[in-house]
């Protein structure tokens, strides 16, 4: 029985992606679920989230790197074994995180070239685009998880296309602009590829007995970061690219036809609507923990006092949501 994996992903940037994770991980957590968070974006932004420099320093040392994603994936990508078991960094005694790596990134031709290669039934193919998920899989037997999040960087590249054929399940934070749009129209059809792709390739899986990924990457919904907020509302500025927002996913990323009456306000696909918590966010980076954790003596004084109930409240909304419909249960 694997662990349910998440992805939160769109291959446009600036949309709150590790933030998302970063905060729906610790509010799992906090909700009772055993969750490892997995930093699988190249630029390593989760795991900076989590770990000071200092130990950050210390689990990328300058020569090697075994506490990351990438010392898992290393003895596969040399060609002198198969992937190793992967760290997972304690970061409390229901959260746990796996270390991204910026050297992921020279992963990246070994799987663009493994992929058309599994065509031909070859092993090392297999076990090349299989290599995050039997590595998140393992951590996550070794922890106990009950659900896996995971971080993907914004593009449709050779490392993303493994990382999602890996993941059960895949939530999309939006921005409220045009740029967002555009990526939900790429992001649709190439998950629809990817996963038509994949499902070709199992049924040619040389070895019995190599546990492969489903590849199901069901999309669980998407969430609308909304960056500038006048009192309670939109601007209007945003106010016509949230209005085109539900179309587009249901034609783009479902494949159905969309409706221009439904709205982010009535569309079930819609996950949440999230505010700007504004000068929340600096005071949780300089803390080094969530919005919604911080207290009187981080600097959440007065106004933000009420903000930080609200941030709780918010996430508390969004981790039930994802996790009621991705069917997770804490163990």
């Amino acid at each position: 029985m694997s662990t349910p994996v998440i992805a939160f992903f769109n291959n446009k940037g600036g949309v709150g992606k590790t933030s998302m994770v970063y905060h729906v991980s610790w509010m799992l957590a906090d909700r009772g679920f055993r969750v490892i968070a997995a930093d699988l974006d190249p630029q390593a932004d989760l795991s900076a989230a989590f770990l000071d420099e200092d130990r950050l320093e210390e689990v990328m040392p300058i020569d090697d790197h075994p506490l990351t994603v990438f010392g898992a994936v290393e003895p596969l990508k040399r060609g002198v074994g198969d992937v190793a078991d992967s760290h997972v960094e304690i970061i409390n005694e229901r959260l746990g995180l796996i270390v991204g790596d910026m050297d992921l990134s020279t992963f990246e031709d070994q799987l663009s070239e493994a992929w058309p290669k599994c065509m031909d039934r070859d092993e090392r193919s297999f076990r090349v685009i299989s290599a995050f998920w039997r590595i998140l899989q393992g951590a996550a037997g070794s922890f106990q998880a009950d659900v896996i999040l995971v971080d993907l960087g914004p593009n449709l590249g050779a490392i993303n296309r493994a990382v999602l054929i890996a993941s059960d399940y895949v939530v999309i934070p939006l921005g409220p602009d045009l740029f967002s749009l555009q990526g939900l129209r790429n992001l649709g059809p190439a998950l629809r590829r990817w996963r038509e792709g994949w499902q070709e390739r199992l049924a040619k899986n040389p070895v019995e007995g190599l546990r492969l990924p489903p590849g199901d990457i069901q999309p669980l919904g998407y969430v609308v970061l909304r960056h500038s907020i006048r009192l309670d509302r939109p601007v209007k500025a945003f106010e016509r690219w949230m209005a085109r927002i539900p179309s587009t996913y249901w034609e783009a990323v479902l494949d159905k036809p969309g409706t221009t009456s439904a709205t982010i306000d009535n569309d079930p696909q819609c996950i949440a609507k999230l505010r700007d918590y504004r000068s929340l966010t600096p005071l949780a980076q300089e803390a080094r923990k969530p919005m919604f954790f911080l207290k009187p003596a981080d600097g959440a004084l007065g106004a933000h006092t009420y903000a930080v109930a609200e941030a709780y409240k918010d996430f508390r909304m969004v981790a039930e949501k994802i996790a009621k419909k991705a069917r997770i249960k804490a163990g």
